[in-house]
This record gives C-alpha cells, structure tokens and sequence, in this order.
C-alpha cells in the first residue's frame, strides 16, 4: 500500500533519506486540555500545519484510561499504582511491590501476554488486526508496541525501586530469573504483533536519572542490552522499525542501544544536553528530540525561541535525522504553548 505524504517524510527523516520537512510533535497532556479547554483549543485550530487530525471540540471528548485517573489502581502484574492528579500518569507504589520480598516469588506467576492488556483488560487480537489493515489502507505506518516501563522500569515497578538497586549491587542470583520472565513475556507480545502486521514497534522505558543512569553501564550491558538486543533484533529480523523512548541521562549507553538495532530514539535535552546528542546521536540515529519541558513553564518567549532554534541549527541535516518534541503539561502557560508553535511553524516544520 502507497504510503501518505507525512508517512513518507517520516520514513524519510528516520532513514536519513532527505525528506521535505522536519517534523514536530506538541504533546498536549490531558491535565492540560482540562485546565484550559477552549482557550487551548483556540491555538491548536490556529495551527493546522501542526494539529491537522484536531477537529473543534475533539478536547471534550477526551476518555481517560484508568491510570489517568485520580487515586490508586493495581495493574495486571500486581503493581498497585497512585495518580494524585487527573490527566496525568501516576507512580508504582513502592512498599506495595508485589515482590518487595523475594518469600513471594516462588509462586508468581507472570500474566498471559496475549490474553489480558496492562489493565487487565482482555485484549481483542482480531480487532488490533483490523485496525492496522485500515490504517495501512490510509497510507499511514502502522505501529503496534510494549506499555511504557516494559523492561528495566517493570523490574523495579515488582521488586521496589530500593530493593531492585539492592539486587544490581549484590548480584542477586534471583534478579536473573526475573528478567527472564519479563523479556520472555515482551517477546511473546513482540512476536504477536509481527503476526499482525504491525511496521513499526513502540518501546517505552526511563532508562536514565536527572544526571546519571540509576546503575553503571556495566551493569545495564550486563542485565539489560541482552534484553534490548534480543527485542530489537527480532524486529530487525522481520524489518519492523524500532523506537525506543527514554527520559533521563542516557548517554553512556546510547552507542549499546544502536548497536542492539535500535532506529528512532527519543532523549530528553536537559539531562543528556544537546552537545551531549549531538556527540552519540547526529548522523548515527535518528531521533524525536525531546525539547525541555523544565523550561518551558518559566521561559520567556525569547528563550523558547532561541531553545529551538539551537535545536534545529545543532542537529538538524538536509539528510535528515530530526524530529522536534515539545509536551506540554498544565503548568505551561498558555501564550509559552502559543510560542512553540509559531517558532516550529517558523522554521517550516509539520506534523506527524
């Protein structure tokens, strides 16, 4: 099936091929169309380039799932979750974890991967199927995934944070068993969606802190880039593009992460730096570039301005390479909204 034409600049801009723009994505958090409902919407209709699925009143419509919303909920794995504000996503509760106490793990069982969703919802494969026929029929990239803290995240969300760093130091000869579980459950999800023909994989995992990664690069290339390189590479095999997103500091381990076969990766500015991607990543991955959403609430126009600018004048390429990120949460203020957008409009970039 012919492919559209943002279909087509994408794959262009992740296969360094020189496509006609660079794209740009504004995440606009459900928090953040609550808080302001018209007046956001006002600016989202005054950018088309940018938001050409919004249809007026499209915010009123909005349906949160379940870890959207406020207060606690227990997950299909037993991690019992908070979410203190609605609109936003939670956290695991640590002395909740359902293996805080290695007693326990002799009876755990992992969930059916194919049977129930994150939620615990029963998953409708036929359904999944159908919907990436039509999507492919619209000439758009048909992308199927793994939740968000699928790997490395999903190891400390069942252990406690504490307790998994504990493991890691220790060398706890149990933490081995664990990860096998958890890689074998997302290659069973991995190999059910090739079988429905998804073109591209959606990865989700915070692999690094505000200024460091939580455990050496020794250890992550020991623990975890077995497990990355096992995911990506049976994606690789059947030639299904793999994006990986990650907040924090991941520096030291971006050349692994290229190595395991990865082709999109998604870093945050502040943590990594933008002379610290453009050293790992210009010209050797492509990547959606998370702008600094720490800035973005206090920034005076100017400085989100200039933000981007350096941005795209650091690391954009006629080959390609480069997608611009910018999410707003509520605490951005509606006219610093208003300024990404006409700054990334500014500079000839489009929507996805």
């Amino acid at each position: 099936m012919e492919k559209n034409e943002k279909t087509v600049n994408f794959l262009k801009v992740i296969n360094f091929d020189y496509p006609k723009w660079i794209p740009a994505i504004v995440g606009l958090m459900p928090a953040t169309w609550f808080k302001y409902k018209e007046e956001l919407e006002k600016i989202v209709l005054s950018h088309p380039t940018l938001f050409s699925n919004y249809k007026k009143n499209d915010f009123s419509k909005i349906k949160l799932s379940i870890d959207y919303k406020k207060g606690k909920w227990v997950d299909i794995w037993g991690v019992t979750w908070e979410n203190l504000e609605e609109g936003l996503v939670g956290a695991p509760v640590e002395n909740l974890a359902p293996l805080k106490n290695w007693d326990n793990f002799e009876k755990f069982v992992a969930p059916d991967p194919l049977k129930y969703d994150w939620y615990g919802n029963e998953i409708d494969w036929a359904k999944i199927k159908k919907d990436i026929e039509t999507e492919k029929s619209k000439g758009n990239l048909a992308g199927g995934g793994l939740v968000h803290g699928s790997m490395y995240m999903r190891l400390y969300y069942l252990r406690g944070f504490t307790n998994f760093m504990i493991d890691v130091a220790t060398k706890e000869p149990k933490l081995d068993r664990l990860i096998k579980i958890v890689l074998d459950y997302n290659l069973t999800l991995i190999e059910k969606w090739i079988e429905v023909g998804v073109e591209i994989m959606y990865f989700g995992d915070d692999l690094g802190q505000q200024k460091n990664l939580p455990i050496s690069p020794k250890d992550w290339r020991y623990y975890l880039k077995p497990c990355f390189q096992k995911m990506y590479g049976r994606c690789k095999e059947k030639n299904i593009y793999t994006y990986q997103h990650t907040d924090g500091y991941i520096l030291d381990i971006i050349p692994d992460l290229i190595e395991c076969g990865l082709n999109v990766l998604n870093p945050q500015i502040r943590p990594n730096t933008l002379k610290g991607i453009e050293k790992y990543c210009k010209k050797k991955i492509a990547i959606v570039l998370d702008l600094d959403r720490q800035l973005f609430p206090f920034a005076t126009k100017k400085q989100l301005q200039d933000h981007i600018q350096q941005a795209i004048d650091t690391l954009a390429l006629p080959e390609g390479g480069l997608i611009l990120s910018a999410e707003c949460e509520p605490d951005v203020p509606l006219e610093n909204i208003e300024t990404i957008c006409e700054t990334f409009e500014k500079f000839g970039c489009r929507g996805m």
